[in-house]
């Protein structure tokens, strides 16, 4: 956390996503000590044995494009999940009109599934909760986790205000606010950015 926080360190776009990845990881093991397990019997080279596997696979989703490297991670932990993906944005008038664009969806079934959202930095709230809208376009899940590095309180406050549907929020650290600009302070700007260089 504090590495990819540190604009000394952040220069590095190699290191950012691989400690985005590495964030991914640690918070999908944490929270998979939620998901539901049953037992399966394998046999070792010596004899068999009864172990624990999950009793199904979550749905992943990622936030295009800064989520990537962070899904990334989650993905390496639930690698037999099915994943699905979502374009968002700011639009232009972003801090006068607080509109999200949502403009790709590639989204397997999530009827009465377990849906993972991948979103590093949840700021304002308003892709989450405009996404979750969406979403129930493919079938209402039965839980919904959200995964995040940072979030604000802003954006805590208004998924808790505007989702109806039980979710559990993951995260690595709640900021103190947000600025102006609807940036996480002091987070640590701009994850796509940071991961894949400006866009214009």
């Amino acid at each position: 956390m504090a590495e990819i926080r540190d604009a000394g360190v952040q220069t590095d776009r190699l290191r950012f996503r691989k400690n985005m990845a590495r964030l991914g990881e640690v918070l999908a093991y944490e929270m998979s000590k939620e998901l539901t397990y049953t037992s399966q019997t394998i046999n070792t080279p010596l004899s068999p044995m009864e172990v624990q596997v999950l009793a199904e696979q979550p749905v992943l989703i990622s936030i295009l494009r800064a989520g990537m490297p962070f899904f990334e991670g989650i993905q390496n932990f639930f690698d037999k999940a099915d994943a699905g993906f979502v374009g968002a944005f700011r639009s232009q008038d972003f801090q006068s009109s607080q509109v999200v664009e949502l403009n790709y969806f590639a989204v397997p079934d999530l009827t009465n599934k377990t849906l993972v959202i991948a979103d590093p930095m949840l700021a304002t709230g308003r892709s989450i909760v405009d996404t979750i809208g969406h979403l129930q376009r493919y079938g209402q899940p039965a839980r919904i986790f959200l995964l995040a590095v940072i979030a604000a309180p802003e954006g805590i406050a208004l998924i808790r205000k505007k989702i109806t549907t039980p979710v559990a929020l993951w995260c690595g650290a709640v900021d103190e606010k947000l600025n102006d600009k609807a940036y996480i302070v002091p987070g640590l700007g701009d994850a796509g950015d940071l991961a894949y260089g400006p866009k214009l």
